[in-house]
């Protein structure tokens, strides 16, 4: 009992904490490493790289929607809403390209540089609100 009450503590958190620490950059490099792994199992015939390869694929995407609904959910407040009326659209179309219905259920690189496109987007309208 003794040795719990003074035992260390492990806290689990991201930087969505007052630090203040955000960049769409962290989304662009995981979209990125998806069109890139999804360029290198389309060149594959090998089965046992093409299932590793969907498997971090998967991965890949679910970190991309991660660090978007970061931003959008702890960045982004109601003054960039409205001033920039597309934003609510665009994070909207980026995690359904990063989610089932996108990168997560497709092998097509096409589909990886859509995505990377609505990051830009989105990573666009972050720096100029950075600016202001």
């Amino acid at each position: 009992m003794f040795s719990r009450l003074f035992s260390p503590i492990t806290v689990h958190a991201h930087c969505d904490l007052p630090c203040g620490v955000y960049d769409p950059a962290q989304a662009r490099i995981e979209a990125e490493s998806v069109k890139a792994i999804c360029e290198k199992y389309q060149a594959s015939s090998d089965e046992v790289f093409r299932t590793r390869a969907i498997q971090i694929k998967e991965e890949r995407s679910e970190l991309v929607k991660h660090h978007l609904w970061v931003l959008w959910t702890d960045y982004f407040k109601p003054p960039h809403f409205e001033s920039y009326s597309q934003l609510h659209q665009l994070f909207n179309e980026a995690t359904k390209l990063a989610g089932a219905g996108g990168t997560k259920s497709s092998m097509d690189p096409a589909v990886a540089e859509q995505l990377l496109g609505k990051i830009e987007a989105i990573s666009k309208i972050f720096w100029e609100t950075k600016q202001g």
